[in-house]
């Protein structure tokens, strides 16, 4: 295996201080023999190591596995940050189609890829990986969560997850209603669900039991099928862009980043955007866009956190009831950001990122450069 140091998404990696990279580090790391091909990247250590999870994904090119690396770190800074946690912003891909690659090599060249940051990065699930993936990574390295329940681990953060995101609208959906208790707030409304994958589902679930109707969409159809076979209420629409045109009242982005384009903000009925997808503003300007069309945004790492602090949880000895206590903490979190946002006269997006900003200031200061 053979790692490099600090690159950026130019062709030349001497140019990286030049392009705007605020990251502390990028390290690439290939291994012929198992076909691992991946990049961490470090975003920031101020709060302490770097945690964020490993995403196996058919990427077109290096250089959109690296940008998608570099976006999906920063987000963990922040989403770290505002939920109170002592942990930096960190994020690992894997380049390649994990339902062909995949394999108990790859897995472990890449667990030693993990071990030579020394525990300024500790991996665990995302997009492509599983806990059971986890425990493979982990007989490498010892900087490793989300592992199986059997291994001493957390287990499926996406459990957590979806329950974060779903506190998250019961307090977005205050705000923008009020005049009803936050636990049947959406009773009678009608939320989209874009993505019924691992979080998706659970989150449906959640849903369906605070009284909501639920309309659907996802690419796979297996998925569709699972999640009408557990809630039958649930509706199923063809496409996002059906799904966006229909008559809901909470559109909730729950698959890919850059769910939030000026066509889709344009044409949305939706009152309240809140999900779990990371990355969900396709470009800067589009939270100034979804603040004129008088929706109400919940901004994805805020209300997606609960992943983290299930995973968070792993690091002090894993105690379920512990992680989703404070996982439930993400409604007051979210409505410190509406709050803030309406005092400040900024969008949403905004006001969190400045409460993230002011915790990584104040206590990264006393911290400096996380090292182990």
């Amino acid at each position: 295996m053979s790692t490099s140091t600090p690159h950026s998404a130019s062709p030349d990696p001497t140019s990286v201080f030049d392009h705007g990279v605020e990251h502390e580090q990028v390290v690439f790391a290939q291994d012929p023999a198992s076909g691992l091909r991946a990049i961490i990247a470090i975003h920031s250590t101020a709060l302490g190591p770097a945690l964020g999870g490993t995403r196996f994904y058919p990427y077109a090119s290096t250089a959109a596995a690296l940008d998608d690396a570099l976006a999906l770190s920063r987000g963990m800074s922040y989403k770290a940050a505002v939920a109170g946690l002592d942990l930096g912003g960190g994020k690992a891909v894997i380049i390649g189609d994990p339902t062909t690659m995949k394999s108990e090599a790859l897995l472990r060249a890449y667990g030693r890829f993990v071990e030579s940051l020394a525990g300024r990065y500790v991996t665990a699930c995302d997009v492509g990986t599983f806990s059971e993936d986890m425990d493979l990574v982990a007989r490498e390295s010892g900087h490793v969560t989300g592992r199986t329940l059997a291994a001493g681990g957390a287990g499926d953060s996406s459990v957590l997850t979806a329950y974060g995101v779903f506190r998250g609208l019961q307090a977005a959906a205050e705000h923008a209603w009020g005049d009803r208790d936050p636990a049947d707030v959406l009773a009678g409304r009608t939320v989209g669900v874009a993505g019924v994958g691992k979080v998706g589902r659970h989150l449906v679930g959640h849903l369906v039991e605070a009284g909501a109707r639920v309309v659907v969409t996802d690419v796979s159809e297996a998925a569709l099928d699972r999640v009408r076979q557990a809630h039958p209420s649930v509706r199923a629409v063809g496409s996002t862009e059906e799904l966006v045109a229909s008559a809901i009242d909470v559109y909730a982005p729950c698959a890919l980043g850059g769910a939030l384009t000026p066509e889709v903000v344009a044409g949305l009925q939706a009152r309240i955007v809140c999900g779990a997808a990371n990355n969900q503003l396709a470009h800067a300007g589009v939270d100034k866009l979804v603040e004129e069309a008088g929706l109400v945004y919940a901004p994805d790492f805020v209300v997606n956190a609960g992943g983290l602090i299930q995973v968070a949880d792993e690091l002090v000895g894993f105690d379920f009831d512990r992680a989703r206590a404070r996982a439930a903490t993400i409604y007051d979190t979210t409505r410190s950001v509406l709050e803030r946002a309406a005092t400040d006269a900024v969008p949403t997006a905004v006001a969190a990122d400045r409460i993230a900003e002011q915790r990584m200031r104040d206590v990264g200061r006393l911290r400096g450069i996380w090292l182990r």
